[in-house]
């Protein structure tokens, strides 16, 4: 080696381990000018995307052009992306809203560069050959995915690089919406799902200074332009009601719809993922030959029922072919996200309602304009479930008090029967479905309780799958356990204990395989971050006292075993379980 080489390795060296020490003494002001670096960032990159996606689709799909190039353009978007999201950027389908939360809870704050760079320019493309998916979501992974590459690159600790994400993702929503109130708090209540995260100082700077590229680089224009919101009379608050309801059941239908038809693509051999998303794009190219509104986002349509320059039946038909294209288009496996169709399909949905309205009611409700505006924020609560931030949202939209009252009483309506006729949020769902398991919000709140991880011990002791009952009543004998988990090099698929062994060994069963005893999804198991209650619950619902311990973001994966007498130890007791 050249004494040039070495003399730069050795600066290497000691730059490295200089900027270790910087970390070690004042990691909290390289975190806050890392914050403000990923604003800027984020902020930029939303501009591009907003660009890329409106201004090229507009090319691409011409209103006035000829049917067939509405239809050929989504259909050859949807195939050359599907093939790039397979092959190259598999990380890089569906929202990314779900994608950010698994990186979060499930993968250590882990994004990797391909997956921002393909989200990126897959979600551009597909989003600018009139699929109608939205921006949001796919700017929410990648804001978030910047800040994990930047965390990581400058050797961050785990914690902080985790705790950068929410950053990026608010950074996001404030450029995307040009919304900062909003973007921070969509933030705490949907991503990080604490209203007094700890990261709350950067997250807000973070959102200003995104909020500051974008208008920067776009000038000071608002999302929509609307016109100023009047209440005509307090008995249209019953009419903002019945759109509640009604924003309520659209987005069941929705969520419903889009997991049903998601379900059943996830059946196909693996082998046809490339080529699934050509599903959305052909739904989107028919109905786009015939109705070219539904092509892309549709702000542009959104601002025209905003002012009241859509038609009634216009508007009832574009909420149809919209939710059904949505569906299929985000089920089939193209990139993009829902925050734009939910509001969309609200617009539509209030613009209906509102004209419905002032056909009984002339002189008691206001213009249908006011009901598309509530509308949006309506159909946002239900389908994303984020019911504060809608409001804030729109009133950020507006800079209007006077809607708020009636966004509250819509919104609220909205919310409470989507939670009651779809339990779980449509992100949990999305998540579920690709195997990944997201704490629930009151896991969230219990962190600082004694945890699994505190009491988990490793596992020693798995039974084969293809053992038979007989077999494992041998091995039990020199056993100090009473149940054991059962897999192979290919992960835990159950567990069994010794109570139901030696009963259908009398039972007659001794010949019996493992793998026909235990079901291969649903077993009983904990994750790390679980409350130890949680486990005694589910050894008491069980009744084993032993579960195995399993990743969030693979139930498969076996992370070890924690056993009644470990728990009781966690509290002080002591002496062994018999």
């Amino acid at each position: 080696m050249s004494t040039s080489a070495q003399a730069a390795k050795s600066w290497w060296g000691a730059s490295s381990q200089q900027w270790t020490a910087i970390l070690r003494e004042r990691e909290e002001q390289v975190f806050l000018a890392l914050t403000l670096v990923i604003g800027a960032l984020v902020g930029a990159a939303v501009v591009a995307f907003i660009l890329l996606t409106e201004r090229f689709g507009a090319r691409l799909y011409p209103a006035a052009g000829m049917g067939l190039r509405r239809l050929l353009v989504p259909v050859a978007g949807s195939l050359g992306m599907g093939y790039l999201l397979y092959r190259y950027f598999p990380d890089a389908r569906g929202s990314g809203v779900p994608q950010t939360k698994a990186a979060l809870y499930a993968r250590e704050g882990n994004i990797s560069l391909g997956t921002v760079i393909g989200k990126f320019f897959c979600t551009s493309a597909t989003l600018a050959s009139g699929i109608p998916l939205g921006r949001e979501g796919p700017a929410v992974q990648v804001g978030a995915g910047l800040a994990s590459v930047l965390g990581r690159w400058l050797g961050l600790r785990p914690e902080k690089v985790k705790a950068l994400l929410p950053v990026g993702a608010t950074a996001a929503i404030a450029a995307a919406f040009n919304t900062p109130l909003a973007a921070v708090l969509f933030s705490l209540e949907e991503v990080v799902g604490d209203l007094h995260a700890p990261v709350l100082g950067s997250i807000v700077l973070a959102s200003a200074t995104s909020w500051a590229m974008l208008r920067l680089l776009l000038g000071n224009n608002p999302l929509f332009h609307v016109p100023q919101y009047q209440l005509v009379n307090p008995a249209e608050f019953g009419i903002y009601a019945v759109l509640g309801v009604a924003g309520g059941m659209v987005s069941v239908a929705f969520t419903k719809l889009l997991l049903w038809m998601r379900a059943r693509f996830l059946k196909f051999p693996r082998k046809t993922l490339w080529f699934q998303p050509v599903a959305g794009g052909v739904t989107v190219g028919i109905m786009g030959w015939f109705v070219p509104q539904l092509l892309g986002v549709g702000y542009k349509h959104v601002g025209e029922a905003l002012n009241g320059g859509l038609a009634v039946k216009l508007m009832a038909l574009l909420l149809v072919l919209k939710l059904v294209a949505v569906a299929t288009c985000y089920a089939s496996g193209n990139a993009g996200g829902i925050f734009g169709p939910s509001l969309f399909l609200g617009a539509m949905l209030g613009g209906v309602v509102g004209n419905v309205a002032n056909h009984f009611f002339p002189h008691t409700v206001g213009t249908p304009a006011a009901y598309a505006l509530v509308g949006m924020g309506t159909a946002f609560a239900g389908i994303v479930r984020a019911p504060m931030t809608s409001v804030l949202m729109i009133f950020e939209i507006t800079r209007d008090y006077a809607v708020i009252v009636p966004l509250m009483i819509s919104n609220l309506v909205s919310f409470f029967i989507s939670a009651r006729l779809q339990r779980n949020p449509i992100y949990d769902e999305l998540a579920h479905q690709d195997g990944i398991h997201l704490p629930a919000a009151q896991t969230r709140k219990q962190e600082t309780q004694r945890q699994v991880n505190h009491a988990m011990r490793e596992a020693t002791e798995v039974l084969p799958p293809d053992a038979t009952v007989h077999e494992a009543l041998e091995r039990a004998r020199a056993s100090a356990f009473k149940a054991w988990p059962v897999g192979d090099s290919g992960g835990v698929i159950g567990v069994v204990g010794l109570q139901r062994l030696t009963q259908l060994a009398e039972e007659g069963l001794a010949s019996k395989p493992l793998r026909e005893l235990v079901g291969t999804n649903d077993f009983p198991h904990v994750h790390i971050d679980h409350p130890l209650h949680v486990a005694l619950d589910r050894m008491g619902a069980s009744q084993l006292d032993l579960l195995p311990v399993v990743s969030r973001a693979n139930v498969h994966q076996l992370r070890g075993v924690i056993t009644l007498q470990d728990v009781m130890e966690q509290y002080g007791v002591k002496e062994a379980m018999k």
